[in-house]
Formats: C-alpha cells, sequence, structure tokens
C-alpha cells in the first residue's frame, strides 16, 4: 500500500473511500465527507507530502451539486481527495493553514467557481478581478459566457508595511519589455526589499472554460496554447489524460518522438533563460550567444516538424510529425555542434566575475521553504528538491532512459541558472539516445470519447517543471472539467519570498530566473 494511501485510511478510516473512475489506476483517488476534507490535509502533511493542487468542479450536469479536489504527491506517488458539497451550501473547510499554495488555489476556486473555503484568511479574489459582480463565477454551468458582464466598482486591497523610510514601488501590469502583463507591488526601505506582493491575471482567457465547449481531439490543440514557450508538454499532459480515461495504447514510436519533442523544448527555453538572466546582469554578449544557438534548435524544429516551436503535432493517440534517417542524423549533428559551442559558453560563464557577483547569493529561496511553498521544476532543483517527473513518475520512454535530475542546495539566481546548463546537457545526451533506439512502425493509434462521469490525471515533466491536467467526462462524454496546473501557479509564490533582502536592482534577474508563465497562472 502507498504512503498516501495508508495515511488517508489510518486519520479517515472508513470515511475514506477508494472507489471511483479515475484514471490511471495507479493514481489514488478517494472520496471524503466535507468535515473530513481538512483532517485529510493534515494526514498529508504528517508524511511531508506536497500539495500538488487543488480545484473545483461543477456537477450538476450529474445531478449533483459541486465537488471540490486536492492532489497531493509523495514521491512517485501521487493521490486526489475529493469531497462533494451540495449546491445550495457550497462551503469546504479551507487547507490553507497547512499548505501555502492552497490559499491562491482557493482564492481562485472561490473567485470562478463559488465555493467557499471556511477559515481562508485572505478574501481578496483571485485572477478574477475586482470590478466583476460578486455573484459572476464563470466555471459555473449555468454562466453565460455569451453575455458582457455588467462592471461593477471594486477596488484591490494592497498589502501594505508600515514604518520609518519605508516606501512602495508599483510596477507593471504594462512593462518596459515586450513580456506578459502583471503587477508588482514592492515595500522597500532604501533599496532593500522587504516585501513584494503580485498581482496576476491580466491575461486570464477564459481557457477552463473553453475546453467545454470544444471535442477532445480540438481540446489537445488549445491545451498547446496555455503557455506558447511550453506547447509541447501542455499539449502533452492534455493526452496523456485523455488516453488514460479511454484505454488508448500510444504506438511506442509515437511515445518516443513525443520524449524528442519534449527535450528539445526543454533545450531551446534553458538556452533563452540562461541568456536573459545573463542580460539583466548586464552580460549581453551571453544573450546574444544563447539565443543564436536556440536559434538553430527552433529553425530545424520548423525544418523537420513544420513549427519553430513543435506545436500541434503531440495529438490524442499519439504524434501528427515523424523524422527519417536524413532527419535524424540531421539533429545528432546539430546536437555534436550544439554542445561544443554551448560549453565554451559555459566556461565564459563560470568565469566572469563581474557576473558572479550578481547571480551568487542573489535571490536565494532555500530549502526548507522551498518544500513549504511546493515549488516545482527548476526552481525545486536550484532549491535542494529532487523533484522530476522523469525520473519519479517516468513514462515511455523515459522509463528506459535513466534521466538524471541536477540538484543544487544554494537556492540563489546560479543555482537556477545552474540546472538549466546541467539540464541542456542531460537533454542532448537524451536525445541522442531517443534518436539510437528510436522504434518503428504506426504513429497514431484511434482514440474513442470517455465513458460519461469519468476522470483522467496526468503529470509531465515541462521545462518549467510539472504540469498537471485533470479531465472530467460529462453525462454524454463530453468534456465537463479540464483542470490545467502550470508550474507558474506554485512557483510565483517562490519568487515573492526569494527577493527578501535583496535589493531592488536586483529583481529583474531574480525574476528572470524563476521565469515563471502569466498566462499558464492566468489561464
Amino acid at each position: 500500500m502507498s504512503i498516501l494511501k495508508s495515511a488517508i485510511i489510518s486519520s479517515l478510516g472508513t470515511d475514506a473511500t477508494f472507489e471511483g473512475r479515475n484514471y490511471p489506476g495507479s493514481v489514488d483517488y478517494c472520496t471524503a465527507p466535507r468535515g473530513k476534507f481538512a483532517d485529510a490535509a493534515r494526514a498529508m502533511k504528517k508524511v511531508h507530502a506536497l500539495l500538488v493542487a487543488e480545484w473545483a468542479t461543477d456537477e450538476t450536469p450529474f445531478g449533483r451539486g459541486f465537488g471540490v479536489f486536492a492532489c497531493y504527491r509523495w514521491g512517485p506517488e501521487y493521490l486526489i481527495v475529493k469531497t462533494a458539497l451540495p449546491a445550495d451550501d457550497p462551503i469546504f473547510p479551507s487547507i490553507s493553514d497547512k499548505f501555502v499554495p492552497a490559499s491562491r488555489f482557493e482564492r481562485q476556486m472561490k473567485s470562478l467557481m463559488g465555493v467557499v473555503p471556511v477559515g481562508h484568511s485572505d478574501t481578496r479574489p483571485w485572477i478574477k478581478f475586482e470590478d466583476w459582480p460578486e455573484d459572476a463565477w464563470p466555471l459555473r454551468k449555468s454562466f453565460d459566457a455569451s453575455k458582457k458582464m455588467a462592471r461593477v466598482d471594486g477596488r484591490y486591497k494592497w498589502i501594505r508595511a508600515a514604518g520609518e523610510g519605508v516606501y512602495e514601488i508599483p510596477v507593471g501590469p504594462v512593462h518596459a519589455g515586450i513580456i506578459e502583463p502583471g503587477h508588482f507591488r514592492f515595500q522597500a526601505v532604501g533599496e532593500d526589499i522587504i516585501n513584494l506582493e503580485e498581482r496576476l491575471g491580466y491575461v486570464h482567457k477564459g481557457i477552463e472554460k473553453r475546453f467545454e465547449s470544444l471535442s477532445w481531439h480540438d481540446g489537445a490543440r488549445l491545451a498547446g496554447r496555455v503557455s506558447g514557450d511550453t506547447t509541447v508538454a501542455h499539449s502533452l499532459a492534455y493526452c496523456m489524460a485523455l488516453e488514460s480515461m479511454t484505454g488508448c495504447a500510444v504506438p511506442p514510436r509515437a511515445q518516443w518522438l513525443r520524449a524528442l519533442f519534449l527535450e528539445r523544448e526543454r533545450i531551446a527555453n534553458h538556452l533563452g533563460d540562461i541568456g536573459a538572466i545573463c542580460n539583466d546582469a548586464a552580460f549581453a554578449l551571453m544573450l546574444y550567444q544563447m539565443m543564436r544557438l536556440k536559434e538553430m534548435l527552433l529553425r530545424t524544429n520548423h525544418k523537420l516538424f513544420g513549427h519553430r516551436f513543435i506545436m500541434d503535432r503531440t495529438i490524442p493517440g499519439g504524434v501528427s510529425a515523424d523524422i527519417d534517417t536524413e532527419g535524424t542524423g540531421s539533429i545528432l549533428a546539430e546536437m555534436d555542434a550544439l554542445l561544443k559551442e554551448f560549453e565554451r559558453l559555459v566556461v565564459i560563464y563560470d568565469e566572469n566575475s563581474s557576473l558572479e557577483d550578481r547571480v551568487r547569493e542573489t535571490g536565494i529561496l532555500i530549502p526548507d521553504k522551498a518544500r513549504q511553498l511546493c515549488v516545482v521544476g527548476i526552481v525545486a532543483r536550484g532549491s535542494g528538491l529532487n523533484l522530476d517527473c522523469r525520473t519519479q513518475n517516468p513514462f515511455p520512454p523515459y522509463d528506459r532512459l535513466n534521466v538524471k535530475a541536477p540538484v543544487l542546495i544554494s537556492g540563489d539566481v546560479h543555482a537556477r541558472a545552474w540546472v538549466r546548463v546541467e539540464e541542456v546537457r542531460e537533454s542532448i545526451r537524451i536525445i541522442r539516445e531517443i534518436l539510437e533506439g528510436l522504434p518503428s512502425g504506426e504513429t497514431t493509434s484511434e482514440t474513442v470519447i470517455p465513458a460519461p462521469d469519468t476522470s483522467g490525471f496526468s503529470a509531465v515533466e515541462g521545462w518549467r517543471g510539472e504540469i498537471v491536467y485533470w479531465l472530467q467526462a460529462g453525462p454524454m462524454g463530453e468534456v465537463n472539467r479540464c483542470m490545467v496546473r502550470d508550474p507558474s501557479s506554485v512557483n510565483w509564490l517562490g519568487l515573492e519570498q526569494a527577493v527578501h533582502g535583496n535589493i531592488v536592482p536586483d529583481f529583474p534577474v531574480c525574476n528572470k530566473s524563476f521565469n515563471a508563465s502569466y498566462s499558464g497562472n492566468d489561464l
């Protein structure tokens, strides 16, 4: 029996029911009474589990009320706890006092689904803006998205700091660079930052609502646009959740090609980030050189797969692009050239003393804080947490590739940059192994409509970190709910904490070392 399942049974006893139609079967799924939802969270905390996500569903099409879900992780194990809420009394006990990320998850659930976390200390909206009507809950089935909402008078109540010499610096939501909008409020004394509060939601697009009006196949295309720089990983996570619900057997060749796409996406984004971190420390040479290498990969993607970012090439049942012998040779030669140039640039990075002064001991997120915030991916591995779905929850072909995930403990800008350096090296090795072992055969298999009232879960290691999808089929087999949890949903919390005690001019390089997605968070 898994550690998480054992902990739930020990805490809730017969109140925990392990049944239901959630797939894959390797993910434990239980239901608990509303009054025991917080007890389940307490049991998870005792065994040092991490909170992966928390979300709500409108299940009125089934003749039920609302569902509230929490997903926990411990090493390779995942467990989902569900509690049911009556339609006329959609309240549930908050778990934000036990898991920090639940604070924003629950604010968002209240804003978009209208379920109320009792005991939550922060009642401000999240993602939903304060000038929306209080009773406008876009994820409810009763919400008419075709009608324009009335605008009400509302103001966001920012956290304030007081004291001699304390002043506030508002940044955004419109920024000087060509980036997405986000609002940051700093409180500082002199140049020292004593607090940072983020306000996001400016690129809320109603993506989770949009899934409900699409076919299962078209949903994969939308998933690939949740966060455009992570199109492969998001579409793959969606497809894997759907395939688990339908029992679809993806051909081995398609599985290996998916991994090839995923690793190429990882390399391209890491190269861009390493250059951008250096640029924010006034070392522009590295930006130009890293972007040159990134451009080389993107052009090869376009030549071989028809799209610079390999968008829409991962589809339900397999892939829509293949590679021939000539293409395989082209990528292998590219990897040789890339690694040679990359290693020369890494030496320049490592031996530049002025750059070292800017990135070392800057923006530190200590391991204990990283665990409290349940951060993932490059942020987690830069702060001592060995979290990587490719090693702990490997799907084919990762179960045969022996991925080595780099982990550092300093938690500073340099650590997050160096994790990227090591991952570029490892991804080059993985791509070589993929191409050497690429099996022959078909690249797609038939997919069917999921059975009504079934759900599917998946976790994929994107280049930022763990991406989670949870799908639920409606009474006619349609999309009833698609929950998306981008790595940025938890990693934004890490940025707020990492800047404490740093000087204001170091915020850009701290921010870039996290490089959290606005679009992936705002949905």
